[in-house]
């Protein structure tokens, strides 16, 4: 016979009286410890061949490449994360910038084709070519003392992370080490931000043109099209009378779900254009997500009537097309 079950109040004291707060694997909480430990004792080996012998390339990349969990501890010490590598590792294999290539010694390495598809590499990929090729860990090591030299990087690259690109970072000075702190302990911040969103360009844009938006859903689409998605990012000048539809994709990273996207989209064009035939339907796609997966966003961008990136010369060619829609 089965126990009564227990009440609703039951099961709320049960959480509340017999909360952990937080969970803690203490196997686990060792075993990671220890790793922490590793790492604090290689860059106190790594600051004493510096003060012994003077910092050179040379003695950075026999680091990563003779000591496990080298680059990792290079890593902590710049305060780069190992995402931030990835998409940097990413835009070298795909972008042809000479002076860039250069630096980090590309044709010796990098095989990939520019213009097809490119996967982003593993931490495991990574590691591996800096224990295996000799070309790949000189560039690294050459990009971070001197990636923030490079004129496409500054262009390019968000000066939060630029920043961390220095030989400042890897001589252990202590306004450097400083730095690195403040930019660990901001980070989420800093990502979280709503003024560093992409869509916070668009609404200045708009708000320097004078042109009122909204966002949100469309009742000609919540009344005709109830399991397709209808919420747009910018609707100009209202949902009553709407002229412009914007949609806005910026990705860092790669994802399969780009495939599943860029069909939302062009199912939704195909509503808009239905329910709404006098409005404009317009995309904002841009990242490094997007270029490397061209077949994806071919597709993606087969859904609008035109495409703008975040470029300052598409910023004053989407401007100009506002004031023509308006006017």
């Amino acid at each position: 016979m089965f126990n009564i079950l227990p009440s609703i109040d039951d099961k709320f004291n049960t959480v509340i009286q017999n909360n952990t707060f937080y969970f803690s694997n203490s196997s686990f909480e060792e075993s990671y410890e220890a790793h922490i430990n590793s790492i604090r004792e290689l860059l106190l080996v790594l600051k004493n061949e510096i003060d012994i012998n003077g910092l050179t390339k040379e003695l950075l990349e026999r680091f990563i490449r003779d000591r496990e969990n080298g680059l990792l501890a290079i890593l902590a010490l710049t305060g780069i994360s190992n995402e931030t590598l990835k998409r940097l590792t990413t835009i070298i294999r795909v972008v042809d910038d000479p002076e860039l290539s250069t630096l980090v010694y590309k044709d010796k390495w990098c095989d990939d084709i520019n213009g097809s598809d490119i996967n982003e590499w593993s931490d495991s990929r990574i590691e591996k070519m800096v224990k295996t090729n000799h070309f790949f860990r000189k560039g690294l090591i050459n990009l971070l003392l001197e990636g923030s030299t490079i004129p496409f990087l500054t262009k390019n690259f968000p000066l939060f992370e630029l920043k961390k690109l220095s030989i400042s970072k890897l001589k252990f000075e202590l306004p450097s080490l400083i730095d690195t702190i403040i930019r660990y302990k901001n980070k989420g911040s800093y990502s979280g931000n709503k003024l560093n969103n992409p869509e916070r360009v668009i609404e200045r844009v708009l708000e320097t043109l004078n042109i009122p938006y909204t966002s949100g859903e469309l009742d000609q689409l919540v009344e005709n099209a109830l399991n397709t998605k209808r919420r747009l990012d910018f609707i100009i000048p209202n949902r009553e009378n709407p002229l412009v539809f914007i949609e806005s994709s910026y990705l860092i990273t790669t994802s399969s779900g780009q495939g599943d996207k860029s069909k939302t989209e062009i199912a939704v064009a195909k509503l808009l254009k239905e329910h709404y035939p006098r409005a404009h339907f317009i995309g904002f796609v841009d990242g490094v997500g997007w270029y490397v997966r061209k077949g994806d966003l071919r597709r993606m961008v087969a859904a609008y009537e035109d495409v703008f990136t975040f470029h300052t010369d598409e910023l004053i060619r989407f401007e100009n097309m506002l004031i023509k829609i308006i006017n």
